[in-house]
């Protein structure tokens, strides 16, 4: 009995280990350029931005006061008003854990000062901002925010975080004052249309090397990170003599898409996931990490534990006669439920 208990023990430490590898993930210290020269040319057309960089200012700064204000109440309640999409979903969750740990993880934090802003010349509804922000105090790696606006009756909101991979390079976009086009999710012309990219990609974190658009992807840190955790958690699982296994799917509509200067898309998207382990020899399943365990609450344990999270991706899909992959160039991956089966 003893060895199977303190079996057990190193088992749900590697787990721990390896998920608290992977909720950290994108916390690297920062690396020079990601953000390129802007470009004062343009692909989009000759509209005027109707936006100015004071607004995209004035707006973000509200939207970061109304968050640090939820954050500080940890009532995520108060989110609503300025923060929507998977956004919402992961600062909820966030918040939520902040909860239970007293604490907010430092991945949430969102710097106020930008180094780059991307607004659409398009002049109908909805419209899409992208914002670069700069490097963290603690000089974790910068973040591209996604401002969203669904009609000219209402205000902007944060619709998603990500964080940008070490030693990845953006695209080009035009200046503010020239701006940029939103782009479609059947845009052609690229190496695949946006939404292919995302189903293409999730299907790539579902079965790896075994997918059949690996070959149209270049290598990526979350798709590395992941794949690690996996591979560590499976060790845990296999001196449990447990299970483990993973779906990913496409959130229908969770996807913006603006064009750049170099003729591709940046491309944001939701992907779903759940983890399903199943602890064997009559065991109970338990939350393996701080998040798991605040989540989980005072939910009674079975042997199988399933874990949902919120995966927002940024992709950077090229033009088809670049010869270059589609390059994931940020992320986000957010714990949101944790439930016994």
């Amino acid at each position: 009995m003893n060895i199977r208990i303190n079996r057990g023990r190193r088992a749900a430490m590697r787990i721990a280990a390896a998920l608290l590898a992977v909720a950290s993930m994108g916390a690297l210290t920062a690396c020079e350029g990601p953000v390129p020269q802007l470009s004062e040319q343009s692909t989009a057309s000759a509209k005027t931005p109707d936006l100015t960089v004071d607004q995209e200012a004035k707006i973000r700064t509200n939207i970061l006061n109304a968050i640090k204000q939820a954050d500080d109440a940890r009532d995520p309640g108060l989110l609503t008003s300025s923060v929507t999409g998977p956004a919402l979903a992961v600062r909820t969750s966030q918040i939520n854990i902040a909860k239970a740990t007293n604490a907010l993880t430092k991945n949430a934090t969102i710097p106020s000062e930008i180094e780059q802003t991307v607004i659409p010349t398009d002049s109908g509804w909805p419209r899409t901002v992208y914002s670069i922000t700069t490097t963290t105090e603690d000089r974790q790696t910068q973040r591209l925010l996604v401002m969203t606006q669904t009609s000219a009756h209402q205000n902007y909101k944060l619709w998603g975080v990500v964080r940008l991979h070490n030693k990845v390079q953006l695209p080009k976009f035009a200046v503010p004052k020239i701006g940029s086009s939103m782009g479609r999710t059947d845009d052609t012309g690229l190496v695949a249309t946006p939404a292919d990219a995302v189903a293409h990609y999730a299907d790539l974190l579902a079965n790896g090397a075994n997918s059949q658009f690996a070959g149209e992807f270049a290598d990526d840190d979350f798709r590395t990170s992941l794949a690690n955790t996996t591979a560590t958690v499976q060790q845990g699982m296999e001196a449990n003599k447990g299970t483990q296994s993973q779906t990913f799917s496409v959130e229908p509509n969770a996807i913006q898409v603006m064009r750049s200067s170099d003729g591709g898309d940046l491309v944001v998207a939701q992907i779903n996931s759940e983890w399903t382990r199943q602890a064997g020899e009559g065991r109970q399943s338990l939350p393996a990490s701080n998040d798991e365990t605040a989540l989980f609450g005072g939910a009674t344990p079975t042997s199988t534990l399933k874990v949902t999270y919120v995966n927002l991706i940024a992709l950077y899909v090229p033009q088809a006669t670049s010869g270059a992959k589609i390059q994931a160039v940020a992320s986000e991956r957010q714990t949101v439920k944790v439930e016994a089966q």
